[in-house]
């Protein structure tokens, strides 16, 4: 079992990714942290407190993290037209997590285990990566600790998600990007490139709403909300992409996607370009990669994984 923490703005399709994990056997899900993004910190917190339940695994802990960006003052706003009010599409309704967040922050969680588990550790982060660059900035020791860090984020050969040019959590934060992906830390990306091409149908909701449980009834309301959204912004398109599930599927296996080792930096000062994700394409990179950019992705076969097993 691979250990990992999965760092979080529970929005919808972050429920998916927790569900997901939570479900894989492969995996041995150690924490939840939180940060600001598609909702504040303290609904991501929420909102994963009240996932776990759903779940039955209140025995994974979730530590609370950033609530703002690294450095700048000027964030863009949550994603609740995305998300809905409540990150959850509405699914939430009155309800409210029985359990609290651990004493711990997220920052401070992260470094902790991957002292104790060097080299093995891998965090999959799927907000802003504010919780990871705060980490490597408490301890100069846990970029060389961290065995895999897998990040929902960016966008190399298509566009953004937000601006033209930057997807939604590098946009959010893009100083904390920028410092991680100059960490050293060994990053695969797993942006739009591919999670564009991972469509949740909605035809597909039915088999959640068959089984009929609390649990597969929460996540196919939710998701409808969210199809709904993609089908206002993107006519026709029939679906939601699975863009931290997908994060997830690639550490259970990693031949999801096709990968290729790029250079890829964080554009923190461009007046239409701020939050880009720019990888050196050329023959003859400026600078060795410090990321393993996914570029293609077998859609159809990491479909029926994560439905086999999400609820």
């Amino acid at each position: 079992m691979k250990p990992i923490i999965l760092d979080v703005d529970t929005g919808v399709d972050d429920s998916l990714a927790i569900a997901y994990a939570a479900h894989s056997p492969e995996l041995r899900l150690l924490g939840l942290t939180t940060c600001f993004g598609n909702v504040s910190v303290e609904e991501a917190t929420r909102n994963s407190l009240y996932v776990l339940e759903q779940l039955g695994r209140e025995d994974v802990p979730v530590h609370a993290g950033a609530g703002k960006p690294f450095f700048r003052h000027n964030f863009k706003g949550y994603a609740k037209h995305v998300h809905g009010e409540d990150g959850l599409g509405g699914a939430l309704g009155d309800a409210m997590p029985k359990g609290k967040a651990a004493p711990l922050g997220a920052s401070r969680f992260m470094v902790e285990q991957a002292r104790q588990l060097p080299g093995e550790l891998t965090i999959i982060a799927v907000g802003p990566l504010t919780n990871l660059a705060l980490a490597v900035m408490m301890d100069p020791d846990f970029a060389s600790l961290v065995g895999r860090v897998v990040i929902m984020g960016g966008a190399v050969t298509v566009p953004g998600n937000v601006t033209g040019q930057a997807e939604a959590n590098i946009l959010s934060d893009p100083e904390a990007a920028e410092f991680v992906f100059r960490s050293g830390l060994p990053i695969t990306m797993v942006g739009l490139d591919v999670t564009m091409k991972t469509l949740l149908p909605r035809s597909r909701l039915r088999e959640w709403r068959d089984k009929d449980t609390k649990l597969s009834r929460f996540l196919a309301d939710a998701a409808d909300f969210y199809i709904d959204f993609y089908e206002r912004a993107n006519p026709g398109i029939g679906g939601c992409a699975l863009h931290d599930p997908l994060a997830v599927g690639v550490v259970i296996d990693p031949t999801f996607c096709r990968t290729e080792e790029m250079h890829v930096q964080v554009d923190t000062e461009g007046l239409l370009s701020t939050g880009r994700t720019i990888a050196d394409r050329r023959a003859k990179p400026a600078h060795p990669p410090n990321a393993k950019v996914c570029l293609e992705v077998d859609a159809d076969r990491f479909l029926a994984h994560f439905m086999s097993r999400v609820v």
